[in-house]
């Protein structure tokens, strides 16, 4: 039987109310979707946060939008997760939301991307809404305030059982030869606060950032944090997130690299530069430009990914898998590829609230 306190005595109309994916498609999210995408991402949390803080009001949240069952504990990396649906990296870059956002029932939260320095990013706008793709571009370029203000944020501590990861990165200013000294001082400033690192070699946002993703340059970053890890006295899981442009080639190198560096698994996969396949206008795709894509347009790719590298690693790498998951099939589809835990992030935008619930009973059968 699941656990969720006293939210199981909730007149069910209420709960439904606010948990039914049509009420935030019909109310909330046309709401949302008046204003500009960026605006819109920081009035959500804003409002999120201000509902938490009524005295009586944010437990009634937790109890309506957290699920537990004992069905949904995953063990890995040497870390338990109170169930495998997390939110992906970019949604809470500086670490000033993931404790409100742990109301929705993530067993699992990313901050970042962080780089050593605060950085504006890529002017705006800078994310786009693709409606009739379900889907997002984005060009943001590792907006944030630097690793500094983030382990400010982190160092007050975090809810109780859940897991949080460090996505680290390099600033745009510094060229690919000396990125491994960013990677490095972000892991030093962060390893004691987060659970577990996301090494990320793979937005398309940062010029030449991608080219890290090659064998020799990305075996050496590796190599490097590993052995920073092992001279901790707890070395934390470190993981590489990687783009879903890569050839059957670059994957194969890929899971050479997490054989010989010893990393703890992958990160399947980042957003996309391709725009094969999509419904929205070409002259409106074209209009918006370069940036990543996100949502449904990856998730068949995503999932390719991830079957490839549990296939080719001979079912011993540990992936999260991400990338157009907007409902339980969707998680359930990148589980039996291979992946062990899933990220959502466009999916929230077009699903709502109530989506990290409904994988979990998915996921735990009780749906």
């Amino acid at each position: 039987m699941g656990c969720n306190g006293w939210g199981n005595y909730l007149p069910l109309p209420f709960k439904s109310l606010l948990l039914h994916k049509k009420v935030y498609k019909t109310l909330l999210k046309p709401f949302f979707f008046l204003f500009p995408p960026e605006r819109a991402h920081h009035l959500t949390l804003f409002l999120l946060r201000l509902m938490l803080s009524i005295p009586g009001l944010g437990h009634l949240f937790r109890a309506i939008y957290r699920y537990e069952h004992p069905s949904l504990r995953r063990e890995l990396f040497g870390l338990t997760f109170e169930n495998p649906v997390g939110l992906a990296a970019g949604f809470d870059k500086d670490g000033r939301h993931f404790r409100a956002m742990a109301a929705l029932g993530f067993g699992f939260i990313e901050v970042g991307t962080v780089t050593p320095e605060g950085q504006e990013g890529n002017p705006r706008p800078r994310l786009f809404r693709l409606p009739q793709d379900e889907a997002l571009i984005n060009r943001m370029g590792f907006n944030n305030e630097g690793v500094d203000a983030l382990v400010e944020r982190l160092r007050k501590g975090k809810p109780q059982g859940l897991i949080v990861g460090g996505n680290i990165g390099k600033n745009k200013a510094t060229p690919n030869e000396e990125a491994e000294q960013d990677y490095a001082c972000c892991f030093e400033a962060l390893y004691p606060y987060v659970d577990y690192f996301a090494v990320n070699v793979s937005s398309p946002n940062t010029p030449g950032l991608r080219g890290l993703q090659d064998k020799e340059p990305l075996s050496k970053l590796l190599s490097l944090l590993q052995s920073l890890n092992h001279q901790t006295p707890a070395p934390r899981p470190i993981l590489l997130k990687i783009a879903p442009d890569l050839t059957d080639g670059q994957l194969d190198d890929i899971i050479g690299i997490v054989r010989d560096t010893g990393i703890d698994g992958v990160i399947a996969t980042n957003t996309t530069i391709s725009r094969e396949g999509l419904a929205t206008p070409a002259a409106e795709v074209e209009r918006i430009g370069a940036g990543g894509l996100s949502g449904q347009p990856v998730k068949a790719r995503s999932t390719e990914v991830i079957r490839y590298l549990k296939k080719n690693s001979n079912n011993q790498l540990a992936i999260i898998g991400v990338g157009g998951i907007a409902g339980p099939e969707d998680a359930l589809e990148k589980i039996r590829a291979g992946a062990s835990l899933v990220q959502v992030y466009s999916g929230l935008v077009y699903e709502g609230p109530g989506l990290v619930k409904r994988i979990n009973k998915a996921l735990a059968g009780v749906e």
